[in-house]
């Protein structure tokens, strides 16, 4: 059985946040061209693709690491920035009249499916991994996104310390394995800035 606690603490919180975001707030601005909706839409896919790819074993390991995860994902989001953003917007409509019922349905429908599984082999979008290097791909998306919301709707928001401290070691092992490990360490230890509009993925 995969550990999966970090991830359901993540899933719970992005649920608990959008239960509370303004009713009236949902085509603000949320986060570059999406608006609030589209941007839990997008959130929220890190819920759907938990469920959906367990339903779709792979034959090969391809990726070993969120790591190796991440770096295929990159070149294929490069490759093709629209598509991202019509997945948002169209899974912020998926979300209906009510986003924040729909949310709470996604969290627990995938914290149950990860309840009753082993360690499977997936089929995820950056190619075949177990299910357990797959489930921090989605905290780091979960948490991340739950702060764009908070930010973008003024609501308070706390990420679960476990989830954060997991998003953030994944953060650092995506820059090091990028090759900027040096200026964000620099950075981080108050010997240098980084780039406006630096990111790690």
């Amino acid at each position: 059985m995969v550990d999966a606690s970090v991830f359901v603490s993540a899933a719970r919180s992005l649920s608990a946040l959008v239960d509370r975001l303004p009713e009236d707030g949902w085509d603000r601005p949320g986060l570059g061209v999406w608006d609030v909706r589209a941007l839990t839409g997008h959130a929220s896919r890190s819920l759907v693709t938990v469920s959906t790819y367990l339903r779709r074993p792979a034959a090969v390991e391809a990726l070993a690491s969120p790591v190796e995860y991440y770096a295929m994902v990159a070149v294929m989001s490069a490759a093709d920035v629209g598509a991202v953003e019509q997945r948002g917007r169209d899974a912020g409509a998926a979300l209906g009249e009510d986003p924040a019922a729909a949310v709470r349905r996604l969290a627990e429908a995938a914290i149950a499916d990860v309840d009753r599984d082993d360690d499977p082999v997936i089929e995820t979008i950056g190619g075949g991994m177990r299910l357990s290097a797959y489930l921090p791909t989605r905290t780091f998306e979960l948490v991340v996104h739950s702060l764009d919301l908070a930010e973008a709707t003024g609501v308070a928001y706390t990420a679960p310390k476990a989830a954060l401290a997991e998003s953030v070691e994944l953060a650092a092992r995506i820059t090091v394995a990028g090759g900027d490990g040096v200026p964000v360490l620099r950075a981080l230890t108050g010997r240098g800035e980084l780039a406006r509009g630096f990111s790690v993925v």
